[in-house]
């Protein structure tokens, strides 16, 4: 173990920029775990477990022990501002994922991805409202129809690349929020949805309350994104994942090899935008209102800085650089209107030093 410990030791000193920038990244994560209220002993416990894990990346143990940790996380402090803050978090963090199949699995541009969110959270909403459906069956619901509009954009971009194909996604994104905002009948206009019913199980709501807080939540959203990261694990190592990945490096090689470039690429857009579908449902249930403003393009581009910064193709990756760029916002909100020029000098900076991201795909 002391051999492992200095030879992890050795390679960091090989590589300053890196160690230099994760170092200054968790240490803004600890001032904002702190400034949102949790204890500084629980935050100085997860800086620990990062470094442990820097020092023992091939561990199989660390994700049960980060399961764990975020098991009894809710616990630690009474203070629900920053347990509401960790579940949005959250919620990017799926994005991200669902946006990687995209990108970073198979290499086509998306601007747009943001419009499978609303589609989702839409679904959720107008079915929980007007029609009273169980908000266990609107996640399958929000998943199904977000998926079809993913078959939907992407048979038509199946010929395009680069510049065309990020104008078409763009406009995409767009067509979809003005939709919300003009089907005034369906979706409420620019007024949006409100009084979303909570999910419920075993006649205990979801929705915030004196004893739980927002616990339920927290909860629902950790078991979907342990979901999410087996079921595309499962997907990236599978023969579906392995023709993506084709895709990504040489459309020309993949296709002389037999891959279907048509079926693969519209199945990831599919894939993608279903996991977007997913993630748009927990949101609406959470927020319990919808409005066209939460899916902007400013949103489509934040996601898709997750996914560049936290490293292409890379799982863990994208998951790091989610919880980073969803949290720092936060962790700066005391400078106030300065937070954003301060977030976007540190995006800038990682994009010149790290540009395969913060951990990138081996």
């Amino acid at each position: 173990m002391i051999e492992t410990v200095k030879k992890r030791f050795d390679e960091i000193k090989k590589r300053p920029i890196v160690w230099s920038a994760g170092t200054l990244a968790f240490i803004g994560l600890i001032i904002f775990l702190t400034q949102v209220g949790m204890p500084l002993l629980y935050s100085l416990l997860i800086f620990a477990i990062f470094v442990v894990s820097v020092l023992f990346t091939k561990s199989k143990l660390l994700p049960i022990f980060l399961i764990i940790l975020l098991s009894i996380m809710p616990w630690t402090s009474k203070d629900q501002y920053w347990l509401r803050v960790m579940i949005t978090l959250g919620i990017y963090v799926m994005l991200a994922l669902g946006l990687n199949i995209i990108i970073g699995f198979t290499g086509m541009l998306d601007l747009g991805y943001i419009a499978f969110y609303g589609i989702g959270a839409y679904t959720t909403a107008i079915l929980t409202t007007q029609f009273h459906i169980s908000f266990w069956l609107c996640i399958l619901a929000s998943i199904l129809v977000a998926g079809l509009f993913g078959v939907l954009r992407g048979l038509p971009t199946l010929r395009l690349s680069g510049d065309y194909l990020a104008i078409v996604t763009l406009g995409f994104g767009e067509i979809i929020r003005m939709s919300f905002v003009n089907l005034v009948g369906l979706t409420g206009g620019p007024m949006g949805i409100r009084d979303i019913t909570p999910p419920s199980i075993l006649g205990l709501s979801f929705g915030f309350s004196a004893q739980w807080g927002y616990r339920l939540y927290f909860y629902l959203i950790l078991v979907l994104l342990i979901l999410t990261v087996l079921t595309m694990n499962n997907l990236r190592n599978s023969r579906l994942g392995r023709a993506w990945l084709a895709i990504r490096e040489d459309e020309t090689a993949a296709q002389m090899m037999g891959v279907n470039l048509a079926w693969n690429k519209t199945l990831a857009y599919a894939v993608g935008a279903a996991y977007g579908g997913l993630a748009g449902a927990f949101f609406a249930s959470f927020n319990m209102f919808v409005s066209p403003n939460s899916f902007t393009f400013f949103e489509s581009a934040i996601v898709l800085c997750m996914v560049v910064i936290g490293g292409l193709g890379s799982i863990p990756g994208v998951i790091i650089g989610a919880s980073i760029l969803a949290s720092f916002p936060e962790a700066l909100r005391f400078l106030s209107e300065y937070r954003y020029l301060i977030f976007g000098l540190l995006m800038v900076t990682m994009i010149i030093f790290k540009p395969r991201g913060i951990l990138p795909e081996k």
